[in-house]
C-alpha cells in the first residue's frame, strides 16, 4: 500500500508544470506618450504584439548615439508586430524634449523621472532595454549600449517563432 501512495505521489508531481525555465513576467503598466494625447497599456499588447521597452535619459551618452539606430529599428519593425517605448528616467521635461529634437527621435517616449517602472524592470543604469515576448514575460535584457546590435536577431527569432512570442 505504501509504494501505490508513493506511486500515486510521483505521479501527480509530473503533472504539474515546471516553470523554472519560463522567461519572468514583464510588469505590466500604462503611460501617456510624451508631447501626445495617446497612451500606452502593456497589458493591451498580451497576445498581440512584442515589445520592446527602452530606459534612456538626456545625460546619457550612449542614448544619445544609439537613438538615430533606434529609431531606425522602430520603422522596420513596428508594422510587424513589434511596439516599442522608450522611458526617460530621471529627466526633465525640457532635457526629454531637448533630447527629442537634437536626436530627432521617432519612437514614442514616456517619462518615469522616479524610476517607478524603471525600478519594477530591474532598471540599473541607461541605456537598458528590455523585450517582452507576446506572453508577457522578459525574454531578453540588456544593459548598455548593444542593444540596437542585438535586437534584430531577437525580434527576428521571436516572430518567425509563433511559439516563442
Amino acid at each position: 500500500m505504501p509504494s501505490a501512495v508513493l506511486l500515486l505521489a510521483c505521479f501527480v508531481l509530473a503533472l504539474i508544470p515546471n516553470h523554472l525555465g519560463a522567461a519572468p513576467a514583464a510588469p505590466g503598466f500604462g503611460v501617456k506618450i510624451f508631447d501626445s494625447s495617446s497612451t500606452l497599456d502593456s497589458r493591451d499588447l498580451i497576445g498581440k504584439s512584442v515589445l520592446v521597452v527602452r530606459f534612456q535619459a538626456s545625460y546619457c551618452k550612449p542614448c544619445g548615439r544609439e537613438a538615430a539606430a533606434l529609431s531606425r529599428l522602430v520603422d522596420r519593425y513596428h508594422g510587424r508586430g513589434v511596439e516599442f517605448i522608450a522611458f526617460h528616467v530621471q529627466d526633465t521635461v525640457s532635457d526629454t524634449r531637448r533630447f527629442i529634437r537634437s536626436h530627432r527621435v521617432t519612437y514614442p517616449i514616456a517619462l518615469d523621472p522616479k524610476l517607478i517602472i524603471g525600478n519594477r524592470f530591474g532598471f540599473k543604469g541607461t541605456p537598458y532595454t528590455v523585450v517582452v515576448d507576446r506572453k508577457g514575460e522578459m525574454v531578453a535584457q540588456i544593459h548598455g549600449v548593444s542593444a540596437v546590435n542585438r535586437l534584430p536577431k531577437i525580434l527576428d527569432d521571436l516572430l518567425r517563432d509563433p511559439q516563442r512570442s
